[in-house]
């Protein structure tokens, strides 16, 4: 019938819903993998899932100038986090409402495509489609004198 090219989309938005960085990878590789790649150039707090904890990738990150947070799993002990981290954390449902919109109103999730220039285009038009948006999900927090944040992976 067609052909399906299986596929990670892995992007850095800040509290605007603007994207900061995409990166495409295949579907079998780990998130962490790409991480360092996707968030050069970038320093602040950066909100993850639990598929991004790990020790190396955290401290790696952190030699740059960027704090990763995620939730933690069940088996892990609990470690002290501001009440603004946690706060922040919880709003990490962004992301996904970001990722609903590409896959719904872009339309960047299906598989039609006959070849790999005609995935990549219409990945790119949904990407650009998503910028020109006027109202992205956005955190709403007044930050007088703060840069934006990144806020997920």
């Amino acid at each position: 019938m067609g052909w399906f090219y299986g596929f990670k989309l892995h992007l850095i938005v800040n509290d605007c819903g603007e994207i900061l960085a995409v990166k495409l990878t295949p579907a079998n590789v780990d998130d962490r993998t790409p991480v360092p790649a996707l968030t050069q150039g970038i320093v602040g707090k950066l909100f993850g899932d639990k598929g991004y904890i790990s020790q190396a990738l955290f401290d790696e990150l952190f030699e740059r100038g960027l704090h990763l947070i995620t939730k933690l799993k069940k088996n892990m002990k609990n470690k002290l986090m501001p009440l603004m981290d946690k706060l922040l954390l919880r709003k990490r449902s962004i992301i996904e409402t970001i990722n609903d919109q590409l896959k719904n109103i872009s339309q960047i999730d299906h598989t039609r495509h006959r070849s790999i220039a005609g995935f990549m285009v219409n990945l790119l038009g949904g990407l650009i489609a998503y910028t020109y948006r006027d109202k992205k999900p956005s955190l709403s927090i007044n930050t007088a004198g703060i840069s934006t944040l990144p806020i997920a992976l």
